[in-house]
């Protein structure tokens, strides 16, 4: 009896102490899970997080915080008993199998820290892949979010970006409008490109230093085609690029320049 009794009370002790190392497990999750939250809401309102460039601030709050997550999760389990030497053991035999598991992740994380160290974009470009364009408005751990012009969200995975050719429309401050116009065999040459050069000098937004350029480009069946090329700043590239066209058609108009239609004369004897 004895032997059962002391057998009973070595099992009520263990049980005990399992519940009790348990329960403040429990706490500390709890408790763990709030500061997290805590540090990276103060970390995103810091001053040294406002100097930052904003798309390696959030993807250092996002990785800090999977980090600081994966510590919590290890404190708690030593708490409870599991030992450590045997949890790395455990991570590095499951870590071939993850690895494996996890290589579209481990890509998309290898991705997102090139592309912070390379900075072939940022937040706030306009960019443009294989699979579309928009205007970056996150770049997180494993992902970055482009929004189109018609305010659709598209996700990409950073190992596909930085597998990819990739077009930056905000990388430099200016870029280039080029344009094609027509006009009749019967449409003096010099006087078209002086209405093209006329109406690129007199819109304010296009660029003096380089200066406009417009020539004959090509004498095709029809017409005579014509090249009109302006420099401005990247952000007035559409506004641009819709004032040239409107204006130019109204200048053709005042000055009797016919813009042909394709057409076929036809000789019979």
């Amino acid at each position: 009896m004895d032997f059962l009794f002391e057998q009973l009370k070595k099992f009520g002790d263990a049980t005990f102490e399992f519940l009790l190392r348990l329960a403040v497990c429990i706490v500390i999750l709890s408790v763990g899970v709030c500061l997290i939250q805590w540090l990276i809401k103060r970390l995103t309102k810091s001053r040294l997080y406002g100097k930052m460039d904003e798309s390696l601030g959030r993807f250092l709050a996002s990785f800090l915080k999977i980090l600081m997550y994966v510590l919590l999760f290890m404190t708690a389990a030593s708490i409870v008993g599991v030992p450590m030497t045997s949890f790395v053991t455990l991570l590095a035999s499951a870590g071939v199998a993850i690895g494996l598991a996890l290589q579209g992740a481990l890509s998309n994380l290898a991705g997102g820290v090139m592309i912070l160290i390379f900075k072939p974009f940022k937040i706030g470009d306009y960019i443009e892949i294989s699979s579309g364009g928009g205007t970056v408005t996150d770049i997180t751990v494993f992902y970055t979010k482009l929004c189109t012009p018609d305010n659709r969200l598209i996700t990409v995975p950073n190992g596909q970006l930085t597998g990819t050719a990739i077009t930056n429309f905000s990388a430099n401050d200016t870029r280039r409008v080029d344009f094609a116009f027509t006009a009749s065999y019967n449409s003096d040459t010099d006087t078209v490109i002086g209405i093209l050069l006329n109406v690129a000098d007199s819109n304010n937004l296009v660029l003096k230093d380089p200066a406009p350029f417009a020539a004959l480009s090509a004498q095709k069946d029809s017409s005579l085609e014509f090249v009109l090329r302006v420099w401005c700043a990247s952000g007035d590239y559409w506004t641009v690029n819709y004032d040239i066209q409107s204006a130019v058609k109204k200048s053709f108009d005042e000055n009797g320049i016919e813009i042909p239609f394709p057409q076929l004369d036809i000789h019979t004897k």
